[in-house]
């Protein structure tokens, strides 16, 4: 690589990582945030959601890097024309490859590390993620419920313990169920225990309170009463496997006798074609990006910033690949329309860059950009001491 393709590179790379950094903490930080209830809910330490949050990064890190790319590489070509880097290079007759070059080759490592991080890194941060998550919340009771506080099991069932002994047993039991909409339920014990499995909770010596929809309360004294918790635990303790989990080994041949792939088939077919399209737009991304900042342009020509236009046109395309991404699980002709979107989107910018052609703003909205500045320059006040006028 030549010593000016060699610039451009590192020019282009250290405004990469000054716009992909920051945003980068910021959606981190927002992700985070929403797992929070982890440490609340659960009593785990710091140290586990500090894990549970480096879990996290891969599943972002593929969405920003093609966004941050746009942002390094108009930034940079933007300034290197207001300091007449791009009008010498043209006027010294230099092919314009030499800018497009260094930037193609960054943007396709970049898509390659895209790809290892969508199709190797995710995966296996999202199944420890959700594997972690489910042991945090699997003996949940026996272990985790702090005395004297009141601890939200799940939507609509509540409950607190005064005092946890040796050997799984809990005193001053207070359970409130009101998962049913038929009736409420709220049992007080001043003894408990959660079997070994973890699929029972055992309690003695208390009543259970029965308020009906209408208002009719009944009690019930127990000796002892068994309280099912098997639908918590099973669930809880085993992390659920989804599409978006899965290496791209698996979407490529998956197996048909796998559970969540029998329910939802489809939902596989659309996340592999997903996968094999996402990885390519930070070099779509970088192609669109030199069509509009990659020449020489005067410094009176009207137009938007290139940052700005560059970042618009990969917002529509990104949401346009996100909606065809969507609807292939319903209709899989939206398969085609997702690689058609980015191909055409590709050849277009590559016919432009090699036809060297210049992506200026239209006549009539330059004129009414003009006309615009000139009303408002007209409307502000004169400066004193700029008047033509002579003074008698």
């Amino acid at each position: 690589m030549k010593l000016f393709e060699t610039y451009i590179v590192r020019r282009v790379g250290m405004m990469f990582l000054v716009a992909l950094l920051p945003v980068l903490a910021i959606i981190w930080t927002t992700q985070v945030l929403q797992r929070i209830n982890l440490v609340t809910d659960s009593g785990q330490s710091i140290g586990s959601f500090a894990k549970l949050a480096t879990l996290i990064l891969p599943t972002i890190i593929p969405i920003v890097l093609p966004f941050a790319l746009v942002i390094g590489i108009t930034q940079t070509l933007t300034a290197m024309n207001s300091d007449s880097e791009l009008t010498v290079m043209e006027a010294a007759g230099a092919r314009r490859s030499i800018i497009i070059r260094p930037i193609m080759i960054l943007a396709i490592a970049i898509s390659v590390f895209s790809f290892f991080v969508d199709n190797v890194v995710e995966p296996r941060a999202r199944v420890a993620a959700r594997q972690m998550v489910a042991e945090a919340y699997a003996d949940l009771l026996s272990t985790v419920i702090e005395e004297k506080n009141f601890r939200r099991i799940e939507d609509g069932l509540y409950v607190q313990i005064s005092q946890r002994l040796s050997g799984r047993i809990l005193k001053g039991l207070f359970v409130v169920d009101s998962r049913d909409p038929a009736f409420d339920l709220i049992y007080y014990a001043k003894e408990g225990a959660v079997d070994p499995s973890g699929t029972s909770l055992l309690m003695k010596d208390g009543e259970v309170h029965r308020k009906t929809a209408d208002g009719d309360v009944s009690i019930i004294n127990f000796d002892s009463y068994s309280f099912d918790l098997s639908d918590m635990t099973q669930s809880r303790g085993q992390a659920t496997v989804r599409a978006s989990d899965r290496d791209l080994g698996f979407l490529l041949n998956p197996d048909p006798n796998d559970a969540d792939y029998k329910a939802k088939p489809t939902g596989y077919r659309a996340e592999l074609h997903r996968r094999l399209n996402d990885w390519a737009l930070p070099a779509i991304f970088a192609l669109i990006s030199l069509v509009i900042a990659g020449d020489a342009r005067s410094h009176r020509e009207a137009r938007l910033h290139p940052m700005v236009s560059a970042l618009t046109i990969a917002f529509a395309l990104r949401w346009a690949d996100f909606y065809a991404a969507n609807q292939i699980e319903n209709a899989p002709n939206f398969i085609g329309v997702l690689y058609g979107i980015n191909i055409i989107s590709a050849l277009i910018a590559i016919v432009l860059l090699f036809r060297n052609r210049k992506m200026t703003m239209p006549v009539s909205i330059r004129n009414r950009l003009s006309n615009w500045r000139q009303k408002v320059q007209d409307r502000m006040p004169a400066t004193p001491g700029n008047s033509n006028g002579s003074g008698a």
